[in-house]
């Protein structure tokens, strides 16, 4: 029996130990699938507190329930560690650590570099190797095979596996979550393909292969690209009406009124996430390798890069046709986090729409049901949600809406607030006609 029909009856049988490197919102759901599959689990991340929380059967990701995480710890089909020398005992990997931009806008592949750093101390014969973090096209062949198989003297698709499948995590989604959200996956070589499908097919509903890493990586950029060029798209249309006088959320919903070639995308005061403000950047950050400027890529980030900007620019108009001033002003912004129910605020617009209000000598602060306190990491401020909403909500002279989270109770808030800024429509009906409400 060859390595790859060894490894491969092991996956099936699931007898073949697993490890996700990093237990962030992509890596411990993962593991959780698998070890609720039937696989042995260990996952590592060098986060002391994170592994200590696992061990207690304790989950600090919304998506992941603390019960399900401490029913494998018991049962023994997930254990967590600081230590990557567990690696040298793992048939497969995954490798689902944070691909964060830098202020210059290059891709960071530090955390991507010291994990297959790690892991490369000790690769071994009979190993399966899946990248999951977003990434160029190219990332799969040009930086972890080498490191991983060619400075070990290893030949990948005959001694070790090597591919890469894209994460689709949307946190807070419940219809569409790890196990039921098609997987793409595609291979160094045929063999690589047919191993890393073979693994996850083993807890996974569905498994999409395609011919190479590559277009797996390109898949991925293009499923973000997508969304960030229509939301800028729907960015700009808001500019329009505005300037035009007309209701862009009226003229978005009676578009969506069509079946047939059209998806409804709503404006905002900018892009959040892990994904969609970052990924379409690496991709054109590549292209420029090829003396090739994507077009579309940069002129969707302007728009939306402007928008936290535009957001302030109407909340001043607003105020000063109220005859109010927005230096010295007392503005209460509702929501950090970059979309609704959730608690992530990574690339939230809420830190720039913060940050600019203060720069325009605004008396900033912000109330999230879910986001206790907030730091912004380059500026260097750092605020503590408040405590009594509706007490902030009347001492303000503007409440600006942020994120629509659902638990607010939107009536009130009108009707206590001297000013509302909506940048999500979510008082509706409600503030389209109110006059103390102003909308995007």
């Amino acid at each position: 029996m060859s390595i790859k029909e060894d490894l491969i009856k092991k996956l099936k049988d699931k007898n073949a130990t697993i490890a996700i490197l990093g237990l962030g919102y992509v890596g411990l759901p993962l593991a959780v699938v698998f070890g609720e599959a039937g696989f042995h689990v260990t996952g590592v991340d060098p986060d002391l507190r994170k592994v200590d929380s696992l061990k207690k059967g304790e989950s600090y990701i919304p998506d992941v329930k603390s019960e399900a995480v401490a029913k494998l710890v018991k049962s023994g089909h997930f254990t967590a560690t600081t230590d990557f020398a567990i690696l040298k005992e793992m048939d497969a990997v995954s490798i689902c650590v944070p691909t964060p931009l830098r202020q210059t806008g290059d891709p960071d592949m530090s955390f991507i570099i010291s994990a297959t750093e790690e892991l490369g101390k000790y690769m071994h014969k009979g190993m399966v190797v899946v990248l999951e973090s977003t990434t160029y096209p190219g990332t799969t062949r040009e930086v972890l095979l080498p490191k991983l198989g060619l400075e070990h003297d290893l030949k990948v698709g005959e001694d070790w596996f090597l591919a890469f499948s894209p994460e689709r995590v949307d946190p807070g989604r419940e219809d569409y979550t790890t196990i039921n959200t098609p997987k793409v996956v595609g291979g160094i070589t045929e063999a690589c393909g047919e191993v890393a499908s073979a693994w996850y097919e083993g807890a996974i509903k569905t498994v999409h292969r395609v011919s190479t890493a590559e277009a797996a990586e390109m898949s991925k950029l293009l499923e973000n690209t997508f969304r960030m060029i229509n939301i800028g798209l729907v960015n700009e249309l808001a500019i329009m009406c505005q300037r035009l006088g007309v209701d862009v959320w009226e003229v978005i919903d009676a578009a969506a009124s069509k079946p047939f070639g059209f998806m409804k995308f709503t404006p905002g005061p900018g892009l959040g996430g892990h994904c969609i403000p970052i990924d379409p950047l690496y991709l054109s950050w590549k292209m420029k390798s090829f003396n090739y400027n994507a077009r579309f890529i940069e002129l969707a980030s302007e728009i939306n890069t402007n928008m936290p900007r535009y957001v302030v620019s109407r909340i001043l108009e607003a105020m000063n046709d109220r005859n109010m001033l927005l230096k010295g002003s007392k503005v209460l912004v509702l929501g950090a986090a970059y979309k609704p129910d959730i608690d992530d605020v990574r690339e939230s617009p809420a830190m720039d729409v913060i940050g600019l209000l203060k720069n325009k000598g605004a008396q900033v602060e912000y109330h999230d049901p879910y986001i206790p306190h907030i730091h912004h990491e380059y500026d260097g401020w750092q605020m503590d949600s408040v405590k009594d909403l509706m007490k902030s909500v009347k001492e303000a002279d503007a409440v600006v809406i942020i994120t629509n989270h659902k638990n607010y109770d939107y009536k009130a808030i009108i009707e206590s607030a001297k000013f509302v800024f909506d940048s999500r429509n979510a008082t509706g009906k409600l503030g389209k006609y109110h006059e103390k409400v102003e909308r995007l």
